[in-house]
């Protein structure tokens, strides 16, 4: 069977919830490989709320539908706060990224409790926002920036990360709404190890299975090469269609 859409791979998958500092319950799911350990753990930060933004974006969604079988990594997902999805939602208001650093906070909390390895912040649109502007606080292995706007990060905050020899990769889209490559180049030119890949034909929200293909290689070219390339194709067990 062809790996396209909102195919489920198989994986342990459990609904979870986190405690925030302020005294907020945020719902979440973590899938992990099924019958063996994760080598690695995206914790994903998800794009713009009020935007329609939220844990199941199809990018993450299918990076938790797949990914774990596909490259033995646990993926974490969860609304930030008063994020709403088919899982539930997270207490609290919105604070266009001020607040959400306790979010991001209580994230790595639990990979910690957990024991998870290897954390990377996976950050899309707003959620790069976030990655960038709290990532260098926690004990991550690094951060993948899909489809960065810059809205809300820095020159100050972006440049902060030249002191900080963890990888930086940042996917910007040929033809994104908000920040195209030739200006990524220039606003990540005060990172001289941050690795900027265009995405020729790609758009803001990447939407088609091509587009969802090459993010999901570069998020696994970044954490767990060895996976590569992944398989397009799956003749095991099918859990469902998400």
């Amino acid at each position: 069977m062809e790996i396209r859409g909102p195919l489920l791979l198989p994986a342990r998958r459990e609904d979870i919830e986190l405690e925030t500092l302020d005294g907020l319950t945020l719902v979440g799911e973590l899938a992990l490989p099924a019958g063996r350990e994760p080598v690695a753990t995206l914790v994903t930060l998800h794009p713009l709320p009020t935007a329609g933004g939220f844990m199941d974006s199809h990018i993450f969604r299918k990076a938790a539908g797949r990914l774990p079988a596909l490259a033995d990594l646990a993926v974490l997902r969860f609304n930030t706060r008063g994020t709403m999805s088919p899982r539930g939602t997270s207490e609290g208001t919105f604070d266009g990224g001020r607040a959400e650093a306790f979010d991001v906070a209580a994230a790595m909390e639990f990979v910690r409790e957990r024991g998870l390895p290897a954390p990377w912040l996976v950050g899309w649109s707003f959620g790069t926002e976030l990655a960038l502007k709290y990532g260098r606080d926690h004990d991550i292995a690094g951060a993948v920036l899909l489809s960065p706007p810059l809205h809300r990060a820095t020159d100050a905050e972006v440049a902060a990360w030249a002191r900080d020899d963890r990888p930086l990769i940042v996917l910007v889209p040929e033809f994104d709404d908000y920040l195209r490559p030739d200006a990524a180049a220039q606003r990540f030119a005060s990172v001289p190890h941050a690795v900027l890949i265009p995405v020729e034909g790609g758009k803001h929200l990447w939407v088609g299975e091509n587009q969802t293909r090459r993010v999901l290689t570069e998020i696994v070219a970044a954490i767990n090469p060895d996976a590569l390339p992944l398989p397009t194709d799956w003749d095991g067990e099918i859990v469902d269609e998400a």
